[in-house]
């Protein structure tokens, strides 16, 4: 019995050492991400402060590598465009207001706002009658696979997109 309890304690032991480790791996990782938002942006912002500092170097690789990153197939309008369709959904009072300045310091005009605005009401309005209705799924496909080649073949002999 002795030699468990010994055991336990020399697992236990091993194991909170790991565990203190791995407590000061994500505090360097934590700093160096709180240092590299405030290279980024300048400062560093409330909610990236508020965010648990596990977790903190991950969520900004993740923010930093896709909306901030000018390499991506997608502009930053046309992202900015997406976060504000979402957030309207969501709905996310913060998120709005982010997404709007940020589309607008992007070149957006409040035309593209209100586009991006109405393409999220109409995503929501017909998802709600898809859903509610209970509309074959396979045959929705089917028919928007025909609906869209249609259109595809009307652009060709018309010159239209």
């Amino acid at each position: 019995m002795r030699k468990i309890i010994g055991i336990a304690i020399t697992l236990a032991t091993v194991a909170g050492l790991g565990f203190a480790s791995a407590a000061k791996a994500e505090d360097v990782s934590a700093q160096a991400a709180y240092a590299d938002i405030q290279k980024t942006l300048g400062s560093v912002p409330g909610f990236f402060k508020a965010f648990p500092e596990s977790g903190i170097a991950g969520a900004w690789a993740e923010f930093k590598s896709v909306q901030l990153n000018p390499k991506t197939k997608l502009d930053a309008k046309t992202k900015e465009l997406i976060g504000l369709a979402v957030a309207a959904q969501i709905p996310c009072h913060y998120c709005i207001y982010f997404h709007s300045a940020a589309a607008k310091a992007n070149g957006a005009t409040d035309q593209e706002i209100g586009e991006a605005v109405a393409m999220a009401a109409i995503a929501r309005h017909w998802s709600t009658v898809l859903n509610g209705m209970q509309i074959d799924l396979a045959t929705f496909k089917d028919e928007t696979d025909a609906v869209l080649h249609a259109a595809g073949e009307k652009a060709k002999t018309t010159g239209m997109k």
